[in-house]
């Protein structure tokens, strides 16, 4: 997923754009770039392939002095990542720049009718196709207005697009544009400076007052502030939030990486996740912000959990809390596979996302197949304010904080409290959950932080671990095992062998083990078995 970050202010610019860039590299990214209005009223255009310090490097050897500028990391999607491939891309003239997140599914025929029209392509980009169509709408029946063309422009796009465009002839603006689901667009508030960007780690050290654009919308974003609108020129009004992240967090401070850091960090992060939630007083769950009715949780038939990834694994947890404690049936779905199986949703149904960023293109297109079926929708999201968290019914917030580590680590346990809070909620509502059990569950839940805290202080101070790597690194497929509530574990630490060593890793329930897999074993594959001390622990034990 690409990253964008724009500054329009006084201060130098450059800084400010690559600093935020390299607070989306969790993003990932194969080349990267930026354009910045000089001193003197040109546009210079810095790109690079390859790692940001590339970039970095380049503008250190070229530097460029300005209070305006966009910056972008690209994963390739057309073209292959090069340095012409990478963004801005920039109009024939030269005077209009363009960066963008998504992809223009039309783009083929668009750039056959330019090429026709005499337009030269410089890249092999979808991207360059929009620069091109601004710059024609600009100079033909636009009078040289910068948002009717851009908005024209945009009109013409096919597929999810954020995208931000600078025109030197405009020196005092950026303007913004979001087409369906291809990442955030965030709006941030400074004092006579104004900031964009696809997430808020890259303007959390300057502000944190934003406002989260939609499909459809545009702004004008000038120093003083921005004027919002919908792609057909209608005024609007976007909420501006107050975000309760601090830029601390969302930098590395003394650890070496970003996944390390967030490890460490869930003792502290299950505490915020709790906070506020356990009403001791009265023995129950507060979720105020899940906006469910008690009649409407009364009357449940069915609760599907969609999601992708680890978000997934922590789903199919969710679906042993939620029948055990709410009774009530459960099914966990891919994201990805759900609206394309014609699903059968119906107002008894209540459709839970789980989603760190809130903006999963599959788990939101997802959702919006639930609620045209007329499901109650909910959201489990760690950013605030997210698309996930503004068009679902309600939403659970896992107030992780920023979680740049690709891999995720304390969203994902975020995400089990937060299905686990929900499990209680539904049993109580329902009248399904004894009062006694339900008080255990409260006092275990505020042992927890201090438990996890606890275990990672243990970890940190020894060496077990890196014992465990010294003595394992040599095999190149693993094997995770688990039973009942402990498979989806194991499907979970399969996926964090694979994502961080590259090692090939599969998780398996164990009792399967005997219809097949048993075949591959032998001593050149490890096995991990997670055997909680359960209902199935001496099955599990037996098995092994």
């Amino acid at each position: 997923m690409c990253g964008i970050v724009g500054y329009i202010g006084a201060r130098a610019a450059t800084p400010i754009v690559l600093h935020g860039l390299k607070q989306l590299e969790y993003r990932g990214y194969d080349s990267a770039g930026m354009a910045i209005l000089d001193t003197d009223g040109n546009l210079q255009i810095r790109r690079e392939e390859g790692k940001l310090a590339n970039l970095e490097r380049l503008v250190d050897a070229e530097p460029v002095n300005g209070s305006v500028a966009i910056g972008h990391t690209r994963w390739a999607t057309h073209g292959p990542p090069s340095q012409r491939n990478a963004h801005p891309h920039r109009s024939p003239d030269g005077n209009i720049v363009v960066v963008q997140n998504g992809i223009v599914e039309n783009f083929l025929e668009l750039r056959n009718r330019l090429q026709g029209q005499g337009y030269e392509f410089a890249s092999d980009t979808d991207t360059e196709v929009i620069v091109h169509l601004i710059h024609q709408h600009y100079h033909n029946g636009s009078n040289a207005d910068l948002t009717l063309a851009v908005r024209r422009a945009v009109g013409e796009l096919q597929g999810p697009s954020a995208i931000v465009v600078f025109d030197k002839a405009h020196p005092d603006r950026l303007i913004a544009a979001r087409l369906g689901n291809a990442g955030g667009v965030v709006v941030g508030y400074g004092d006579d400076e104004m900031y964009i960007a696809s997430d808020i780690p890259a303007i959390l050290q300057h502000t944190r007052r934003v406002a989260f654009m939609e499909n459809r919308q545009m702004a004008v974003i000038t120093q003083q502030g921005a004027q919002f609108m919908d792609i057909e020129g209608q005024p609007l009004t976007l909420k501006e939030m107050e975000i309760d992240w601090d830029a601390e967090s969302a930098e590395k401070g003394d650890f070496e990486h970003y996944m390390q850091k967030e490890i460490y960090e869930q003792g502290r992060s299950l505490t915020d996740t709790l906070r506020g939630r356990l009403n001791f007083a009265q023995n129950r769950i507060e979720l105020d912000t899940l906006n469910l009715k008690p009649d409407v949780a009364q009357a449940l038939e069915k609760v599907t959990i969609v999601a992708c990834g680890t978000s997934y694994f922590a789903g199919l947890v969710g679906k042993f809390f939620i029948e055990q404690l709410a009774r009530v049936s459960v099914e966990v779905d891919y994201a990805s596979e759900y609206r394309y199986r014609q699903p059968l949703v119906s107002a008894r149904q209540m459709v839970v996302a789980i989603t760190q960023s809130g903006e999963t293109v599959d788990t939101l297109a997802a959702l919006e197949e639930a609620r045209n079926g007329g499901a109650f929708t909910a959201a489990i999201v760690n950013a605030i304010g997210s698309q996930a968290a503004r068009v679902c019914d309600g939403h659970i917030y896992m107030h992780a904080g920023p979680e740049i580590g690709v891999a995720s680590t304390k969203a994902f346990t975020a995400s089990l409290v937060d299905l686990l809070l929900l499990a209680i909620y539904l049993g109580q509502e329902r009248g399904t959950l004894p009062a006694a059990e339900a008080a255990h569950l409260l006092h275990e839940l505020s042992r927890l932080p201090g438990l996890a805290g606890a275990l990672l202080e243990d970890a940190r101070s020894g060496d077990l671990y890196q014992q465990l790597a010294e003595r394992f690194h040599i095999y190149h497929n693993f094997l995770y095992l688990g039973r009942g509530i402990n498979y989806p574990i194991a499907l979970e630490g399969a996926l964090k062998l694979k994502e961080i060593s590259y090692i090939h890793a599969e998780g398996y329930p164990a009792g399967e083990m005997k219809h097949g897999p048993i075949a591959l074993i032998d001593e050149e594959m490890p096995t991990v078995v997670v055997a909680l001390k359960d209902r199935v622990y001496d099955k599990m034990i037996s098995q092994v």
